[in-house]
């Protein structure tokens, strides 16, 4: 397939026939489906939602609805929104951690107002998203991504593991070989056809993984179909379902990781140019992909979805085809809205037990501390760099594994420091000011 259209459609305004739009637009919503509605069950989790309860089926559908909601953003746009590039929106991975612990301490209502709030000055930042870029060279980027991936790593063994009594597993079988081998058949799946395989097939080897893992849990008696039983044939999004609860606090945090994930944005726009017409973002069109970031992290919260960004890996599937039209990812988009109104969908996904979605998220958070790492490659590690990579890590991830160390602290600054992602972001670009170049 990819062989036939290689390098034709240089052009974001061209098309390719349908016969070869669909499954191209399929592709890219295959290469980001399971990242895209992980963090909405570890989230709900952290909340305490019933694992594969209505609500936590609600938040998956939502994820879905409005990936694809923020990805028309991008690709049609509206006015001065959206960058009218190939670029998929999902949910992010840069807020778990912040979102989970406010969800976990202050409740949905907190994290979800948040990032209503959040998005709002998201979306403002698309106006100087271009003075702001000397605050974020890759020292600090690759320090914040390679900090959210080594918090949420204890996550994933502790969902391969089979989760807790907190997501509704028995503690007592925590660590069984029937969760170990459940979620590693998922990594010895995906690892074997992402290396082994190319095409569609290669890029969506996390999504095959987790069904291979799916019918293997099935086979072991761990599934639970009642909640797919009972979810209704099509659902309407619900305006603030949790409430509106401010807390300033989390509205802080969560801002401070938007700016971040702008950033990410701003990179996935040129690498996007790049990838598949060989030039870079105009300044147009980074200002119209942060602002379709924004609104589509404010409209999301709206209706109870989490915060989206750009997706990096479907960069990747631009440049493997040669194929920039908009158009295509825009046909991916229409799919995960139709996904996000069929609450069956949800429901199916939400029955999955936590051995094979930690399966995944070993994968799938480990890739996020590597791509950490490889941004961190493009840094001189002098010893300057290098003190500030230390202090960086040491004091957002040593105050999140040691909350308590900090419990004397005011509400808003004790949910600053201990979210793991604000504090590594905040001393980082602070080090990286004050601390002198060295010669």
């Amino acid at each position: 397939m990819t062989d036939m259209t290689d390098g034709v459609y240089s052009d974001p305004n061209e098309t390719p026939p349908l016969i070869e739009a669909v499954p191209l637009g399929l592709q890219h919503v295959l290469a980001m489906f399971a990242s895209n509605v992980t963090p909405s069950i570890i989230v709900a989790g952290a909340a305490g939602l019933a694992f594969g309860g209505p609500e936590q089926v609600y938040l998956i559908q939502m994820a879905m609805l409005f990936a694809g909601i923020a990805t028309l953003f991008q690709t049609i746009g509206l006015g001065p929104i959206g960058a009218r590039l190939p670029i998929m929106q999902g949910t992010s991975f840069a807020f778990v951690g912040v979102l989970a612990g406010i969800a976990a301490t202050q409740g949905l209502s907190v994290a979800l107002t948040a990032c209503l709030i959040g998005g709002v000055i998201h979306f403002f930042l698309g106006s100087v998203i271009q003075h702001l870029r000397f605050l974020f060279p890759p020292l600090i980027t690759g320090l914040v991504i390679l900090a959210i991936g080594l918090y949420l790593i204890p996550v994933a063994i502790k969902y391969a593991a089979g989760g807790a009594a907190t997501f509704q597993m028995e503690a007592e079988s925590f660590g069984s070989l029937m969760h170990w081998s459940v979620a590693l058949s998922v990594v010895v799946v995906a690892l074997v056809l992402k290396f082994f395989t190319k095409g569609i097939i290669s890029n969506a080897a996390i999504l095959i993984g987790l069904v291979v893992g799916y019918l293997l849990a099935i086979a072991f008696g761990m599934v639970n179909f009642s909640a797919v039983t009972n979810a209704s044939l099509f659902m309407t999004p619900q305006p603030l379902p949790y409430g509106f609860e401010f807390s300033l606090g989390a509205v802080i945090a969560v801002t401070l990781v938007s700016i971040v994930s702008a950033i990410e944005t701003v990179g996935d726009a040129s690498a996007t140019t790049k990838a598949g017409a060989g030039r870079e973002a105009t300044d147009k069109e980074i200002a119209g992909a942060t602002y379709a970031d924004g609104l589509g992290t404010a409209v999301a919260a709206v209706f109870g979805g989490l915060p989206n960004t750009s997706f990096s890996q479907n960069v990747g599937i631009v440049g493997m085809t040669g194929i920039m039209s908009r158009h295509v990812v825009t046909i991916g988009a229409l799919f995960l809205i139709l996904c996000g109104l069929l609450p069956k969908v949800g429901a199916v996904i939400a029955s999955m037990p936590l051995p094979v979605l930690g399966g995944g998220v070993i994968v799938m958070f480990g890739m996020v501390a590597a791509a950490g790492l490889n941004v961190l490659s493009e840094v001189n590690m002098n010893r300057r760099n290098m003190v500030i990579i230390a202090v960086s890590l040491a004091a957002g991830l040593g105050l999140n594994l040691v909350p308590t160390a900090v419990q004397y602290l005011p509400g808003v600054v004790k949910t600053l420091m201990t979210s793991a992602v604000a504090p590594t972001a905040a001393v980082a670009i602070a080090l990286n000011l004050l601390l002198p170049d060295e010669v």
